[in-house]
């Protein structure tokens, strides 16, 4: 597997390793997806992108918001300013199967969103 990596963040990709193909990380964490996860967070990630761009210009400079969607088995959150977001996850699987809560400072979130996009995943999610 192939990691990508920057200060605040590590994804990686590996279609061969079946299941959890994709890796993503923190500062301090990490955790393995499936495709599917994967791709649930990054649909839902950039709608949440969209929809903060589409009304950045409208907050006072000391407003703070916070957005937050789901998508399949993930909840995404963006919280911050017009001039940042940071982007959190909580994976809620189905029953018997692992949890994973990951957060990422506004920093790596800006790097992130574009590694996401550009990542081969399947389209859509869950």
């Amino acid at each position: 597997m192939q990691v990508q990596q920057g200060t605040g963040w590590r994804f990686g990709l590996d279609p061969a390793r079946h299941p959890y193909a994709v890796l993503i990380g923190g500062e301090d964490w990490a955790a393995e997806l499936r495709m599917d996860e994967a791709a649930s967070l990054r649909q839902a990630a950039q709608r949440l992108h969209g929809q903060w761009l589409a009304i950045r210009d409208q907050l006072m400079p000391e407003e703070q918001i916070s957005l937050d969607t789901e998508c399949g088995p993930v909840w995404v959150e963006l919280e911050g300013s017009a001039w940042a977001v940071a982007l959190s996850f909580v994976l809620q699987p189905l029953p018997g199967e692992r949890a994973v809560e990951g957060r990422w400072t506004a920093e790596a979130t800006e790097i992130l969103l574009v590694v996401l996009a550009q990542a081969p995943l399947p389209e859509g999610g869950s």
